[in-house]
């Protein structure tokens, strides 16, 4: 006689065992048409599963994010389903939900085409309107091996055998003849995915994204709870496409990359340009946040990366090089253990902390070929780190102080929605319980004081400390994770840092690392996006171009251009022998805020035609009021 506990409290007493379809049918009519999957004691359900004890219970939906995931995995065994129909003899490997959609991994010689995803497509709606039922099966081990060798699915097989002995494995079937391995749980039916689904793309995959073996082919999907969420988000990809950092790293000639030397930034003279201006704006907020700007060496001996813990948890990611005299030194992927070494230097008292050190430095971590992207992921980077040691007693007014800089930094350059996420102590930690309890609590504190949006990861802390991630939205709705802020409770000790207490005794220093984007280059990469190009005057590499109209107005422009320039403005004069019309058309496409247009009427009046991007309207003004207003516009936004 179970008694189900709903998520409002309300209890239900049954004579017998409840599968989910009863159960939905019990509360409501309406719920029962909308049920999807359930939770039961914490675990996700298929509506069949048969509840026989005491439950805590929850009807999941399509407004759950739950039941959301659980469309987007129907959907990629209805693809699966599509393609092996359509062409027998392909090979399923994988098929997860991702963010916003799904994929599946497919073995087969022939690439899939654009045609060849519109007809999936076309094959998926069919299965869809069958509304073929799902039915889970548990098999022995033994039983499934053997008959995934039988058919032919050889990768399935593969995956069967390095799933650990003691597991369940279950079976989904839809309809009669289609199955696969899978943990579930699933829908009741296919019709119960609806039509909001579509195709994207094609592209390659090594298995198991090990590039020692076979290429596979990947289709990716997205599927939505409804069409009109699925036109939104296909919106949003046509809109990032224009905004690709990559194309208008190239329209605007800021930077390139090259094969000779992966994952690694060319940057060009306008480029450079942008990333030294945000540094000097980061530089200087630091500087009146009380930060001490330090540098360490990019190569540094193995065995401090082994006091450290790094080499034994990231070695697989770390360049390394061996010296004539047979030491082994690796390229630094992070800043913290040169830093530590630059506390250690010197005698240190309470009355030095809290010390913060902060850092550009430029690390190097390996990266898949496959994964690098452009500047969101790169394998040489830019970290701007800060380590702040400080006593436990410092670390809540360390972390508000902290998280409040970054929200003031993040809102200056133009992104208000900001979303923290909290992580607290995982099972395998190091440090003391205590210690714990205070550096959680004063980052949960800096949280609710921060009055953000923030959720909680339970247990997916650090070894060493609890974190906060802070993750920006940008102008067409994706979210970045950028800045982090974490107590370490581990590296200052395994490094030897200490200082000299109030009562003489010598204490290890808790560590607070701080990043604010994580990496310059990447956070260059988001800006550009965020902006589509059209960066915020102080920021833009060429902030003005100026513009004679005839041969005549040259001596004119290039006097409206020195005067610019002996004002910090950064600026050019394009004396081309070209109409104007084409000049302006050519200028905007590389993103320039101001273009200054000086003809005769100018020249004789000491004025500038200024035409600001993204408007058809111009303005005549003195050109010495423009220069003041130009010069108040290009200081750094310090307050």
């Amino acid at each position: 006689m179970p008694e189900i506990l709903l998520l409002d409290g309300k209890k239900i007493k049954f004579s017998k065992s409840i599968d989910g379809f009863e159960l939905s049918k019990k509360i409501s009519k309406s719920l029962e048409k909308s049920a999807l999957i359930m939770e039961v004691d914490g675990e996700l359900k298929d509506l069949s599963f048969e509840i026989k004890k005491d439950s805590k219970v929850k009807i999941i939906t399509s407004r759950d994010k739950e039941g959301l995931e659980v469309i987007r995995h129907d959907a990629a065994h209805i693809m699966a389903m599509a393609v092996q129909e359509l062409f027998p003899g392909t090979q399923v490997t994988i098929g997860p939900v991702i963010e916003n959609g799904f994929y599946y991994d497919f073995a087969r010689k022939e690439p899939f085409t654009e045609n060849d995803l519109t007809k999936i497509e076309k094959r998926m709606a069919e299965i869809i309107d069958r509304d073929v039922k799902t039915k889970r099966e548990v098999w022995t081990r033994e039983n499934a091996i053997k008959h995934f060798k039988k058919i032919g699915e050889k990768y399935k097989a593969e995956i069967i055998e390095s799933i650990p002995k003691n597991e369940e494995l279950s079976v989904y079937h839809h309809g009669e003849t289609w199955h696969d391995l899978c943990r579930g749980p699933h829908l009741a039916s296919s019709g119960k995915i609806g039509k909001a689904f579509k195709l994207t793309k094609v592209s390659g995959a090594y298995w198991r994204g090990d590039s020692n073996n076979e290429m596979l082919q990947r289709i990716y999907g997205t599927c939505w709870e409804n069409k009109k969420d699925l036109d939104g988000y296909l919106q949003r990809l046509e809109e990032a496409e224009k905004r690709d950092h990559r194309k208008l790293g190239k329209e605007m000639d800021l930077f390139h990359f090259r094969e000779e030397s992966p994952g690694s930034v060319f940057w060009h003279e306008k480029g450079w340009i942008l990333f030294q201006r945000l540094v000097e704006y980061m530089r200087m907020k630091q500087r009146l946040a009380g930060y001490r700007e330090v540098s360490t060496p990019e190569l540094l001996d193995k065995n401090l990366w082994e006091k450290s813990g790094h080499w034994e948890k990231f070695g697989e990611h770390m360049f390394t090089s061996q010296t004539p005299d047979e030491k082994v030194f690796a390229v630094k992927p992070m800043n913290c253990p040169g830093c530590v070494q630059i506390f250690n230097q010197g005698l240190k008292s309470y009355r030095d902390l809290p010390l913060k050190l902060s850092e550009f430095g430029k690390v190097h971590r390996y990266e898949p070929s496959g994964a690098l992207h452009g500047l969101l992921r790169v394998r040489a980077f830019t970290q701007d780190d800060a380590h702040i040691f400080c006593t436990e007693d410092q670390i809540t007014n360390e972390s508000i102080t902290v998280t409040n800089l970054i929200i003031e930094i993040y809102k200056t350059l133009g992104f208000e929605n900001i979303i923290l996420k909290y992580s607290d102590r995982p099972e395998k930690r190091v440090g003391d319980d205590k210690v714990w309890d205070k550096s959680e609590a004063a980052l949960l504190d800096a949280i609710k004081k921060s009055k953000l949006e923030y959720t909680i990861n339970k247990g997916e802390g650090a070894f060493y400390g609890p974190k906060i991630e802070f993750v920006l939205r940008d102008a067409i709705g994706r979210d970045w994770q950028c800045g982090t802020l974490q107590v370490d409770l581990n590296l200052p000790g395994r490094l030897g840092a200490t200082f000299v207490d109030k009562d003489g005794s010598k204490k290890t220093p808790v560590m607070l690392h701080r990043a604010l984007f994580g990496s310059i280059e990447r956070f260059i990469g988001i800006l550009i996006e965020h902006y589509a190009g059209k960066l915020p005057l102080w920021l833009s590499p060429t902030q003005a171009v100026v513009l004679p109209i005839s041969e005549e107005n040259n001596s004119y422009a290039k006097k409206v251009f020195e005067d610019l320039f002996k004002e910090g403005i950064k600026c050019e004069v394009d004396l081309k022998n070209q109409k104007i019309n084409y000049k302006i058309r050519e200028h905007s496409l590389t993103k320039i805020p101001m273009l200054l247009i000086c003809g005769k009427k100018e020249q004789s009046d000491d004025t500038v035609t200024i035409r600001k991007l993204g408007s058809e309207k111009q303005e005549t003004i003195k050109r010495s009021d423009f220069i003041k207003q130009m010069s108040k516009l290009n200081k750094l936004p310090l307050n």
